[in-house]
């Protein structure tokens, strides 16, 4: 009887290479964009970021890839033993102790520089949301939010961001964002929750429909005051006493099961009188939820589609350099040479251009405290249309790059266990949603460019805009915004009107583009991963 023949493949080289790269320090691409921006904070940030990435390239990355598996995704436990309303939410410890090596880097200390900040965040979200990307990005708000009118901040209210800057007692608070109504999704002004005043504070009635990080420590809610027309900002304690698993009023409906971020819990609540206290001017409660708090998750979901791309990007090159099909290397093939080059390319300048525009973020980060020139009121609206622009473009391009990427591994890209790619495409399909679906940013941006005409001559944004881009260039954006700026995104869809929509759909994606491509030739090109010699076979 004949011996079965073993076969001697191994993916081992492969898996080396890969599993050995470090996020950061084998990035040369990376390091280029961010020492062109830090300046003379680069020595400092690089020993920091050095000892960073070989915890997240490796111990987290393992984590999270545990994380992932469909057992260990959060649930929930509504009645205790003995019939007791519990709500519990069960995630593994694995998890939450990856929860706090992050939130333990002091992400939003006064004592950790805007880079530093930035920089360990990019890190984090090469492996994805994990459950903990979101809840970073939610408490950014949050602190923002209670920095603004820290002046005005009670007590109880300076110890919550205290907790969640600081820590107290090496524990760093949580946050998250409960805006969502089933009635309305992104139509915040839609809120119909109650906020009831109960002297110094409100009490809250109804429901949230969509609630990402419902295991935090704090939420920032949106809520109609009673009696009145306003939609206001909340901020509101999740817990009476965490200790005893105590909650303040409220009741976890279920989870959501969703697409992407599996390993994120996400809930339907209903709040029976919860304690809230009410921050800012209220009449000015859905500004306040999209200026401040919305504003960072849409310059975080940048950071995310940046990271995402670069993580799919170079395992992607490393595989074609290693799979040998046909007798040659699949990047020897021109079809598949020409689609890692577009994806290369692609991931660059996002990444270029993320950088850019958080160098301008932090250049404007005090300006609300004084009185602006008319020439940094336009760069601070440059700046808004930026974050949108941003926003959409990203969001869109890293679906459609990881996608190409999973493709390039061939059926090995679907398989779950062989690469997180398809844990990254569904991340980043939600990514594309949250904080306002790509056909309402880009109604949105129309919006803002009508509005502020009388001071800000549209034509005028778009040079302005593309500073250092071919003047020929230019005219040609120049020429299209003079038409497409009287065209109406409101009117009733017919042929014309829907014909007018996608020219501005189009406009915007090449005009933020253009802006990638400027941001990228500014810092310059280098490799994402080295040139590998692989055996043949």
């Amino acid at each position: 009887m004949e011996k079965e023949t073993v076969n001697p493949y191994s993916f081992d080289e492969f898996l080396m290479i890969r599993d050995r790269y470090n996020d950061f320090l084998d990035n040369e691409f990376l390091q280029k964009v961010v020492q062109f921006y830090v300046k003379d904070e680069w020595d400092v940030l690089y020993e920091k970021m050095k000892a960073l990435s070989n915890t997240t390239s490796i111990q987290l990355r393992k984590v999270t890839n545990e994380m992932a598996k469909e057992e260990h995704h959060p649930r929930i436990e509504h009645f205790d033993a003995y019939n007791h309303r519990v709500d519990r939410i069960v995630r593994p410890n694995e998890q939450k102790e990856m929860e706090k090596i992050i939130f333990g880097e002091a992400l939003f200390s006064k004592e950790t520089s805007e880079w530093e900040q930035v920089l360990k965040r990019f890190l984090f979200h090469h492996n994805g949301e994990a459950g903990m990307m979101c809840p970073v990005a939610c408490t950014d708000g949050l602190v923002d939010l209670l920095r603004k009118f820290e002046h005005e901040l009670n007590d109880e209210l300076k110890e919550i961001l205290l907790h969640c800057t600081e820590g107290i007692d090496g524990d760093y608070g949580i946050g998250a964002q409960f805006m969502t109504e089933i009635q309305g999704g992104s139509n915040i002004p839609a809120n119909v929750l109650k906020a009831v005043p109960v002297g110094d504070h409100y009490r809250l009635y109804g429901t949230k429909f969509f609630c990402s990080a419902i295991h935090a420590d704090y939420a920032v809610v949106t809520a109609r005051v009673d009696n009145t027309e306003h939609v206001a900002t909340f901020v509101v304690p999740l817990w009476k006493n965490r200790d005893r698993k105590e909650r303040n009023n409220y009741v976890i409906n279920r989870l959501k099961w969703k697409l992407g971020t599996s390993e994120l819990p996400s809930a339907e609540l209903t709040f029976e009188g919860a304690k809230a206290y009410q921050i800012g001017p209220m009449e000015k409660g859905v500004a306040i939820a999209v200026g401040i708090v919305l504003t960072k998750s849409r310059l975080d979901i940048g950071s995310a589609s940046s990271a995402f791309m670069l993580r799919a990007v170079r395992e992607a090159l490393q595989y074609s350099q290693f799979r040998e099909v046909f007798g040659r290397k699949i990047e020897e093939f021109p079809l598949a040479k020409a689609q890692l080059k577009e994806i290369e390319s692609t991931a660059k300048r996002t990444t270029a251009a993320l950088f850019k525009i958080y160098h301008m973020f932090f250049q404007q980060q005090h300006w609300h405290m004084k009185k602006l020139t008319e020439a940094e009121r336009r760069q601070q609206f440059i700046l808004r249309e930026l974050i949108l622009l941003q926003k959409i473009k990203a969001a869109k391009d890293t679906v459609d790059t990881i996608r190409t990427a999973i493709s390039i591994f061939g059926g090995n890209g679907v398989i779950e266990d062989f690469t997180s790619l398809p844990r990254l495409f569904r991340d980043a399909m939600v990514n594309e949603l949250w904080e306002g679906p790509r056909n309402v940013l880009l109604a949105q941006i129309h919006r803002d460019l009508s509005r502020a005409s009388s001071w800000y001559e549209p034509t005028q944004f778009i040079s302005d805009l593309l500073k250092g881009v071919d003047p020929s260039i230019v005219a040609t954006f120049v020429e299209k915004m003079e038409r497409l700026q009287r065209i109406d995104l409101s009117t009733e869809p017919n042929e014309e009107s829907i014909q007018q929509a996608r020219e501005w759909d189009r406009f915007c994606d090449d005009l933020f583009f253009t802006y990638q491509e400027q941001a990228w030739k500014e810092v310059g090109d280098a490799p994402i991963v080295p040139k590998y010699q692989f055996n043949k076979g």
